[in-house]
C-alpha cells in the first residue's frame, strides 16, 4: 500500500505563487509516473500535470501551461507542483496521484489511470 501526503496549499492573492509537495511512502517511487489533479466545487476532477519516472518528460494541461511546473526528487520520494501567476479559477482541492504501472512513454490524463491518491490540499486564490 502506498500513502501519499500533500502539503503546501493555502490562500493566496491572484498573481501570487504556491508550491505544493507530495511525499510518497512507496519504496519504488522512482519507477512510476506521478501526477497532479484538481477538483473545484461542483466540477469533475481534472488533470493538471504529470511527470515521467526519471523526471525527463513533463506533461501539463493547457489551462496551466506556462504557469505551473511539475518536478520530482526521487531521492526524497517527493513530487512538487510550482504554481505561479495564480488565478481565481485555479481555486480547487489539489491531489497528487501515483501510477504504479509500466511507463510506456505517455501518461493518462484521466483519474482512472492512477492507482494511489493523496488526501488533497486546498488552494484558494482571491481576486
Amino acid at each position: 500500500q502506498v500513502h501519499l501526503v500533500e502539503s503546501g496549499g493555502g490562500l493566496v492573492q491572484a498573481g501570487g505563487s504556491l508550491r505544493l509537495s507530495c511525499e510518497s511512502s512507496g519504496r519504488t517511487f522512482r519507477s512510476y509516473v506521478m501526477g497532479w489533479f484538481r477538483q473545484a466545487p461542483g466540477k469533475e476532477r481534472e488533470f493538471v500535470a504529470a511527470i515521467s519516472p526519471s523526471g525527463d518528460r513533463l506533461y501539463d494541461a493547457d489551462s496551466v501551461q506556462g504557469r505551473f511546473t511539475i518536478s520530482r526528487d526521487n531521492a526524497k520520494n517527493t513530487v512538487y507542483l510550482q504554481m505561479n501567476s495564480l488565478k481565481p479559477e485555479d481555486t480547487a482541492v489539489y491531489y497528487c496521484a501515483q501510477r504504479n504501472r509500466y511507463y510506456s512513454g505517455s501518461v493518462p490524463r484521466s483519474s482512472g489511470g492512477y492507482d494511489y491518491w493523496g488526501q488533497g490540499t486546498q488552494v484558494t486564490v482571491s481576486s
